[in-house]
C-alpha cells in the first residue's frame, strides 16, 4: 500500500481527486471538511495539503492559512487551485520552516505515518502557540458493506474500533507531550476518528 500511495501522491498525483472520490463513494471532501468545527484561532498550518481543497475552504472563511507538502506534483495542483500567490511550501514535517509559536492550529487529514514521527510532533509543538491545537483526521471507518469490504481488502481500516486501536492512535501524541482527546463523528456512511492534541 505504501508503494501505491507513493505513486498516487507523486507521478500520478493528477488522478488523486478521482481516486479519492471513487474509493470513498464521493465522501472524501465531506470527510476532510469534517475537521473544520475542531479548528481554533485564525492562523492555521496544514500538514500535507494535497490538492488544496481544505486550503481553499480555510481561505474562503477568512483564515490565515498556509500549508506544507513534500510532493512537488501536489504543490503544482494546489497552486493551480489556489493561485500562485498563496503560501504553499514544499518541505517535510520533521523540519518545519516557520517561526516558533506562530500558529493557533495545525491540521492534517489522512496523513501517512509521518504524523506519528517524534520529530514531526516536536516541530508541531514548536510552531504552535501556547494552548494551540493539533487536529488530525487519521482514519475513517466505513459503515456500508462494500466500503467495509474494500477497506478490509486494502488493510486500510480495521474491522472494529477498540481500546487497542485507540491506544495506538493516541500514544505517540501523548508521548510527545500533548494533552489528547479523541472525538468520533458519526456520519450516515462512515465513522470518523478525529484526534485533538492540545499543547
Amino acid at each position: 500500500m505504501r508503494f501505491f500511495f507513493n505513486l498516487l501522491y507523486h507521478p500520478f498525483a493528477f488522478t488523486y481527486d478521482l481516486v479519492a472520490w471513487v474509493v470513498s463513494f464521493g465522501k472524501w471532501q465531506d470527510w476532510v471538511f469534517s475537521v473544520i468545527p475542531h479548528l481554533q484561532g485564525t492562523r492555521i498550518l496544514e500538514l500535507g495539503h494535497g490538492p488544496g481543497h481544505l486550503q481553499r475552504l480555510l481561505l474562503n472563511r477568512g483564515m490565515f492559512a498556509v500549508a506544507i507538502d513534500e510532493s512537488t506534483q501536489m504543490g503544482r495542483i494546489a497552486k493551480r487551485r489556489l493561485g500562485a500567490s498563496h503560501k504553499l511550501t514544499r518541505g517535510i514535517t520533521q523540519s518545519l520552516p516557520y517561526p516558533s509559536g506562530c500558529f493557533d492550529c495545525v491540521v492534517s487529514t489522512f496523513p501517512t505515518e509521518y504524523i506519528y514521527d517524534p520529530h514531526t510532533l516536536a516541530e508541531v509543538r514548536r510552531v504552535l502557540r501556547s494552548g494551540g491545537r493539533l487536529v488530525v483526521l487519521p482514519v475513517t471507518y466505513p459503515k456500508s458493506g462494500f466500503l467495509q469490504w474494500l477497506y478490509k481488502v486494502t488493510r486500510e481500516s480495521p474491522a472494529a474500533f477498540d481500546n487497542a486501536i485507540k491506544e495506538r492512535l493516541l500514544k505517540p501524541f501523548q508521548k510527545a507531550g500533548f494533552i489528547m482527546e479523541m472525538e468520533i463523528v458519526e456520519l450516515k456512511s462512515s465513522r470518523l476518528i478525529i484526534l485533538l492534541a492540545e499543547k
